[in-house]
């Protein structure tokens, strides 16, 4: 029984949600007589990819903050003292204490905690893939934008679709990025809001399954960030460069002055480059791409139970759509542009080891444009949206013997704004009875409003999570739902063995862009034989199965199968060739796969991964939602068949390997592989002929009805110019698609869709902190 106090504050928790699977350790190193003693320490935890080292101060003590939950290992070295290794287990948001007492070096002191002790999470009741900061300052060269986006793609169930665009377990737009505890719930790609650049990040936790209860509204896949925090006292900062192919250049300073409980920092990034885009193309006509960002941060501890934390950023890019050749020859040029500016607070308080408060708040506007010059074919369109969002929301953790409690709730009010007009230039392109010009314009407010409840339960080897959240979502339509979680694992330590199985209820909101228009009642302004249904929100049971097995005390295998059945399943459509999307939603969907990682940590000189994917997704007619113009369009909404969703990428592999070649050197290789998504191309292979060349055609299998597979080979040679406790310099040249095997990402016809992977490329990035 839990007690009448451990109900009142489930309850009292409902008006509090920051969204955070990380935790704190606080640590006291004393001598014998206890004393607080400045030792050396090194914090390892090989399931979660965390590797720092750190100084006691003069009391012995330090926090290391914001550890992803996991086993890890204490290792605590003083001169003249004999070395001590504890293990620790974080799996809370509630502060973990730990005491160490060293001994002088006579006296030995045995504690049997194995360097592969770190290597399984068994209280981890689904699995969870974890990017440490290391893999992101050594990973493969990306264009700008693109490093995070890269990295989550890498992790089994994830493809990076044309553009950047993520789609996890075949979700379309489903995407949340949790950062610092705030969820952000838009498209994050490059084409369609200012991007996080990796210069920011400290590490990635990224899930597609058994979400715990406070997660809602976007749940095809979910990416935890950490931002960077540096607790070295006094002043420091970061500086990195980078140069290379197609006129890439890139550059970030960060900076950041700690004293006493306060930390202050600032960081700035831009970069430009003449391929932002996935053209349509292997000219990359007219694909040019800037951006630049700048940030400030503070954060304060008022004390053992307090922490207060403020972040502003402000983001922009600017970049050309880029063209097809008979676009180039008409003189076409489309701009697009993307402004991004948010405020973060957070407050923590602990009221006892039990019990912790934690309240967060933000508001951001984000703006996207698109214009059009006189010469633009078939179609001019210009676009002018955005939105206003305020979130509110908060938490309350309770840990009641082998139970942790955790209730909270949020409030997002955000305000729509879409405005968009097109002229036809050239009606050949389109079918008869589409209106040749068209304005639209529209504003409305939105409010999503949530609760929530959820348990983790631990009794020797079985953990089990268990939780329910109330939704309510209120825009062109109001829905609410209930939403039921369900997790548990069981660990055979003696053979190294976690077995997993979760259920997640989820109901997912429509894409928030262009989402005025795709539900406007328009169609007869513009079709004669159009339809148009307002979008609903996507309602979904997922069920998934898995294990973690060690092998040989160094590797770590995954295996995971899932199922997700999808009522009014989410996709895009693309309105006239203009290349503004919507959302659109089908009756349903049906998604099974299979999933395997094999991740080696450390293995000596050696680290590095493999990761396999194998998807079947089905959707079925007829239509539920959207804007639909094509003649026979309304058939669609009595129709009764089945196809391949979008991203039906039947196999994909990502693998990389790092080696450590002397103590300076290093170099990694790394590969993808993926066997083609489904081909959405209605056109005459004679007219496909009049726009892409042989080589690109050569590259799509009509008679399949999918693009042909994708192949490439990356590497990368680092060197350490430099490097101490302090300071360190590091130059490194990366080699992308070194076969210069050329690559169809996605083909859907004339100018709808289409894009080509980027050919070979070089780059080198120098880097130093101080």
């Amino acid at each position: 029984m839990f007690g009448l106090r451990s109900i009142l504050l489930t309850v009292l928790a409902l008006p509090l949600c920051a969204q955070r699977q990380a935790g704190d350790l606080r640590l006291t190193v004393h001598d014998p007589a206890g004393l607080g003693v400045e030792a050396e320490v090194t914090l390892t935890g090989d399931s979660t990819q965390v590797h720092r080292a750190f100084r006691t101060d003069r009391q012995g003590q330090y926090v290391a903050k914001s550890l992803p939950f996991g086993p890890y290992r204490l290792d605590v070295q003083k001169s003249g003292f004999a070395p001590a290794r504890r293990a620790v287990q974080i799996q809370s948001e509630l502060p973990v204490d730990v005491s160490v007492t060293i001994g002088v070096a006579a006296v030995e002191t045995t504690m049997v905690v194995t360097d592969n002790s770190t290597l399984l999470d068994p209280q981890r009741t689904g699995p969870a893939q974890y990017i440490g900061a290391e893999a992101i300052r050594d990973g493969a060269g990306s264009r700008p934008a693109r490093a995070v986006l890269d990295l989550v793609q890498s992790q089994p169930g994830w493809i990076l679709e044309a553009n950047g665009v993520l789609h996890p377990r075949g979700s379309e737009y489903q995407t949340q990025f949790v950062v610092d505890g705030v969820p952000v719930q838009d498209n994050r790609s490059p084409g369609y809001a200012p991007g996080l650049e990796a210069d920011e990040v400290q590490s990635l936790t990224v899930m597609t399954g058994n979400y715990p209860a406070e997660y809602g509204r976007k749940l095809g896949g979910v990416v935890e960030v950490s931002s960077v925090q540096d607790q070295r006292p006094g002043f420091h900062g970061k500086l990195s460069l980078e140069d290379g192919s197609f006129a890439t250049r890139e550059g970030a300073l960060s900076a950041q002055y700690m004293l006493g409980r306060t930390t202050f920092g600032m960081n700035t990034e831009g970069s430009r480059t003449d391929r932002f885009l996935d053209p349509p193309s292997e000219d990359n006509f007219l694909n040019r791409g800037f951006s630049e960002g700048v940030g400030a941060k503070a954060d304060r501890d008022l004390g053992q139970a307090d922490r207060l934390r403020l972040a502003v950023h402000s983001r922009r890019s600017r970049f050309t759509v880029p063209n097809d050749p008979e676009q180039q020859a008409a003189g076409q040029r489309q701009d697009r542009a993307s402004d991004e500016t948010s405020g973060q607070a957070a407050y923590q308080h602990v009221f006892s080891p039990r019990l912790m408060a934690s309240v967060h708040a933000m508001a951001r506007d984000l703006s996207a444009t698109l214009f059009s010059n006189a010469l633009a074919t078939p179609v001019i369109a210009n676009q002018d949206r955005g939105f206003r969002e305020a979130y509110t929301g908060g938490s309350v953790v309770n840990q009641r013997g082998s139970h942790e409690i955790k209730a909270g709730g949020d409030f997002v009010w955000t305000s729509v704004r879409e405005a968009f007009n097109y002229q036809i230039t050239n009606p050949d392109f389109f079918d008869h009875g589409i209106l040749p010009e068209f304005r639209f314009a529209a504003k409305k407010p939105a409010y999503q409003a949530s609760g929530f409840v959820q348990d983790q339960m631990h009794w020797k080897n079985l953990s089990v999570s268990a939780g329910v959240r109330f939704d309510s979502y209120r825009f062109l339509i109001h829905e609410t739902a209930w939403s039921p979680r369900l997790g548990a694992a069981y660990s055979f330590p003696s053979i190294g063995l976690v077995v997993r199985a979760s259920y997640d209820r989820a109901f997912q909101t429509p894409a928030i862009e262009n989402l005025l228009l795709a539900s406007a009642d328009v169609t007869s302004r513009l079709s004669q034989s159009g339809t148009q249904v307002v979008v609903r929100p996507s309602r979904g049971n997922f069920y998934q199965a898995g294990f973690s097995k060690s092998l040989f005390a160094r590797l770590r295998l995954d295996g995971t199968a899932f199922k997700r059945s999808v009522r009014d399943f989410a996709d895009d459509d693309v309105l006239l060739n203009t290349g503004v999307s919507f959302p659109i939603t089908f009756s349903q969907a049906q998604i099974h796969g299979i999933e395997a990682k094999v991740e080696v940590p450390t293995w000596g000189r050696f680290s590095g991964f493999v990761s396999y994917s194998n998807q079947t997704g089905t959707g079925y007619l007829p239509v539920t939602g959207g804007l639909f113009l094509d003649p026979g369009s309304a058939a669609q909404l009595l129709a009764h068949s089945a196809f391949a969703i979008t991203q039906d990428q039947r196999n994909t592999v990502s693998a990389r390997v790092h080696v450590q070649v002397l103590k300076r050197l290093d170099f990694a290789v790394g590969s993808f592989y993926g066997s083609g998504l489904p081909v959405d191309a209605s056109d005459p292979l004679d007219m496909l002929r009049r726009s892409y060349t042989e080589r690109v055609l050569s590259r799509v299998n009509f008679n399949r009805g999918r693009v042909r597979p994708s192949f490439g080979v990356n590497a990368s040679a680092g060197v350490d110019l430099w490097k101490s406790d302090r300071r360190s310099a590091r130059f490194q040249v990366d080699g992308g698609n070194l076969t210069d095997r050329l690559n169809v990402i996605n083909f859907a016809g004339l100018l709808s869709g289409t894009a080509i992977g980027p050919p070979r490329s070089v780059s080198g990035r120098f880097s130093m902190s101080f």
